[in-house]
């Protein structure tokens, strides 16, 4: 698997927060995060764009 980086800018209220999270866990802030990521649902395929739609 190939691996990437992600940056993120959140104050350090947050990260201190996600940090203290992760070690009651028992789990990194990768872990958190892919976790996270990995519950969104699966987008449709054939439609890219991001913008919601209005009617």
């Amino acid at each position: 698997m190939n691996k990437k980086g992600l940056n993120l800018r959140i104050s350090e209220r947050r990260l201190d927060k996600l940090r203290l999270y992760a070690a009651n866990k028992e789990k990194t802030m990768t872990q958190l995060v892919e976790d996270w990521i990995d519950r969104l649902p699966t987008p449709e395929t054939g439609n890219s764009s991001t913008t919601p739609r209005t009617k």
